[in-house]
Parts: C-alpha cells; sequence; structure tokens
C-alpha cells in the first residue's frame, strides 16, 4: 500500500507514513492486577489489625454479645449471589449480547445494593446499643475492617451503574470489554475477602 503523500519539495515527493498504534488491554489488565494486590495488602493489614484487637473488649460486648449470625448469613449470600449473577454477566458478554450483559448487571448490583444495605442496619442497630467503634479496640477494628470492604462494594456498585450506561450507549466495543473484565475481577475479589470477613470476624468472632 502506497502511503500517502505528503509535500513535494524540490521536485522531489516526498512521503509521510502514518504508523497506527493500536490499544492493547494488556497493559490495564497488568496494572489491575497491581491494584489488586496492593488492596490485598490493605486488607491483610487490616485482618492483622483485627487480630491483635479482635480480643481486647474494654469490659464492653464481645462479638459473641453483638453479632447476628443468621443476619451476616443472608448478606453473605447476598454478596455470592451477587458473584453468580456477575460470573453470567460476563458470559453473555463473550456471546456479544447487549440486552442480557446488562439485565445480568442489573441483577448483580441489587444484590450489592441488597448487600449493602444490610451492613449499614447492622451498622446502625450496634450503634443504637451503644457498640460505636469507640467503645472498644475490638469494635474499632470490626467496624474499619467491615467498613472498608462495604466501601470498596459500594464503589463497585457506582462502577458497575457507569459500565452499564456505557454499554447502553456504545455496546459491548473491546474498551468496554475490557472494563467490564475489570470490574469482574474487583467484584470476585471482594467476594473472596467477604468469605474471609464471615469466617475469621463473624464465626470465630461467636466462639467462647
Amino acid at each position: 500500500m502506497t502511503p500517502p503523500l505528503d509535500q513535494t519539495v524540490d521536485g522531489e515527493a516526498r512521503f509521510h507514513v502514518e504508523e497506527e498504534h493500536e490499544h492493547s488491554g494488556g497493559s490495564t489488565m497488568l496494572g489491575f492486577w497491581i491494584y489488586l494486590m496492593s488492596d490485598c495488602l490493605i486488607f491483610a493489614v487490616l485482618f492483622a489489625c483485627y487480630g491483635v484487637l479482635g480480643r481486647n473488649y474494654a469490659a464492653g460486648p464481645s462479638g459473641a454479645d453483638l453479632f447476628d449470625l443468621p443476619l451476616v448469613a443472608l448478606n453473605t449470600s447476598m454478596l455470592l449471589a451477587s458473584s453468580i449473577t456477575c460470573g453470567f454477566a460476563m458470559l453473555e458478554m463473550e456471546r456479544n449480547r447487549k440486552g442480557a450483559t446488562l439485565a445480568w448487571l442489573v441483577v448483580t448490583a441489587l444484590f450489592g445494593v441488597a448487600f449493602v444495605g444490610l451492613e449499614l442496619f447492622e451498622f446502625t442497630h450496634l450503634v443504637v446499643e451503644g457498640a460505636g467503634p469507640w467503645r472498644s479496640a475490638f469494635l474499632s477494628s470490626f467496624f474499619t475492617l467491615v467498613g472498608t470492604h462495604g466501601l470498596h462494594v459500594t464503589v463497585g456498585i457506582v462502577w458497575m451503574i457507569t459500565m452499564m450506561v456505557q454499554v447502553a450507549q456504545h455496546g459491548l466495543i473491546p474498551d468496554n470489554k475490557r472494563r467490564l473484565m475489570c470490574l469482574s475481577l474487583f467484584w470476585h475479589f471482594l467476594d473472596v475477602i467477604w468469605i474471609g470477613v464471615f469466617t475469621f470476624v463473624y464465626l470465630m468472632g461467636t466462639l467462647p
């Protein structure tokens, strides 16, 4: 293919060759994996802090006195279900089914909203009962760890809504697929972290 003529100087044709640079998603995915690893370090520190402070009740209530395991189990099921529906959305994305992808993203976001809503209900109930984060080192570390996870889920919901708008407007273009893949990794990561919270904080916290 002949490159386009740029200009002619002194009777000699000079050509300008335009180089096309295709945007690669490899750097994006690598950068996102690095971000997830940094988030792992943050949660590792929070888990470590809870491990050190989780038995310092300051003559106040313990996890066995405060935790409502049926409510927490219900909340856990919401997040686990959202992880499944997020997987369905990614499968539909691979099939280039825009409508089905959006539908599963909506269901995933609703499960996420239900999870955050139940978590806020739990926090409100604890504060009303006088078991706020200022009550003891145990409650400070509990609110920090669980609250940080809840904040991540809230950010994930906002990101998911943003992606639904992007897909609705521009379809399943390569850029949107790459962003949805990053969103899916983030959402599943939060699911794994919550399993650790449920086991380490709630289940072990109710043991004598």
